[in-house]
C-alpha cells in the first residue's frame, strides 16, 4: 500500500464498524486522486468504457469493485475537471453548459456559480482510485458515504463530537459528488455535505431520500470512534 499518511488504519474494521452503527446498506467508499501512476498499486483494474466519477463511485458502493481510472475513462467533463483531470471546457467556463441545460435564469448566474465550483489543480491528477472502505488497497484521501438523512444526522453529530460548533457545507446543486464531496472536502480538509445532483441522481442511481457526505481520510478514526458513541446515546432516536 502507498503509504501517505502517517497513522496506519484498518480500513476493514473501521467498514464494518460504519456499516453496523449506522445501519448503512451499502458500503463507504475510498477514493484516492493519484498524481502518478506509481501511485496506483500493482494489479489493479483499470476501468474500461467511459462513464462518470458518480457512477464510478457506484460501482465500488454497490458492486465491491476495486479500479482506477484514467482522464479517458470520465464521462462528464465537469467531474473529471474538478476532479483536477483536465482543464475545464469552455461551455462550462462561460456558463453556457448549464444555461442551456435550464438550470440558471442566465449564463452570468450560471458563471457565479461555476466561478466558485471547488476543483482540484487541472492536470494535477493521473488518475482516480476507488474501492468500498473494507477492501481498500491503497491509501485513500477521501472516505464518501452515500445515505439516507437519519445516517447524515449521526455523521453530523459524529463530526461535532469532539470540539463541538457547527457544521458548515457548500453546495449548489450541481457537481454534487464530484465538487461537493470529493474536490471540497479534499482542498479544505473539513467534512462537507451536499444534496446530490441530477446527474448523480439519475445515472448512479441515488435515490430521492439520500445525500453524499465526504470527509478526510485524516478524519477516519475519529469518525469511526464518535458514531459508535452517538448512535448509543440515550438520546439517540433508534
Amino acid at each position: 500500500m502507498d503509504a501517505t499518511i502517517m497513522k496506519e488504519m484498518d480500513y476493514r474494521n473501521a467498514s464494518a464498524v460504519l456499516i453496523r452503527a449506522l445501519g448503512l446498506k451499502n458500503s463507504p467508499v475510498a477514493v484516492r486522486l493519484a498524481m502518478g501512476k506509481e501511485e496506483i498499486p500493482e494489479g489493479m483494474e483499470k476501468l474500461e468504457g467511459t462513464i462518470r466519477h458518480c457512477q464510478m463511485v457506484n460501482l465500488a458502493r454497490k458492486e465491491g469493485r476495486v479500479f482506477y481510472a484514467t482522464v479517458e475513462n470520465h464521462e462528464c467533463m465537469g467531474g473529471a475537471w474538478a476532479l483536477g483531470l483536465r482543464q475545464i471546457t469552455e461551455t462550462l467556463k462561460n456558463g453556457q453548459f448549464y444555461f442551456k441545460l435550464g438550470k440558471f435564469e442566465s449564463t452570468a448566474a450560471c458563471k457565479r456559480t461555476i466561478d466558485r465550483i471547488p476543483h482540484v489543480e487541472s492536470g494535477s491528477t493521473y488518475a482516480t482510485l476507488y474501492a468500498p472502505l473494507e477492501k481498500t488497497n491503497f491509501s485513500p484521501h477521501l472516505i464518501l458515504v452515500i445515505a439516507e438523512a437519519r445516517v447524515m444526522l449521526k455523521l453530523a453529530q459524529a463530526t461535532l463530537f469532539r470540539l463541538g460548533g457547527r457544521i458548515t457545507s457548500e453546495f449548489s446543486g450541481i457537481q454534487s459528488v464530484c465538487a461537493d464531496a470529493c474536490a471540497q472536502t479534499f482542498l479544505s480538509g473539513m467534512a462537507n455535505y451536499s444534496l446530490g445532483c441530477d446527474g448523480s441522481r439519475k445515472f448512479s442511481g441515488i435515490e430521492d431520500g439520500e445525500m453524499v457526505m465526504g470527509f478526510p481520510v485524516e478524519m477516519l478514526p475519529e469518525i469511526v470512534e464518535a458514531v459508535q458513541v452517538v448512535t448509543a446515546a440515550p438520546g439517540s432516536k433508534k
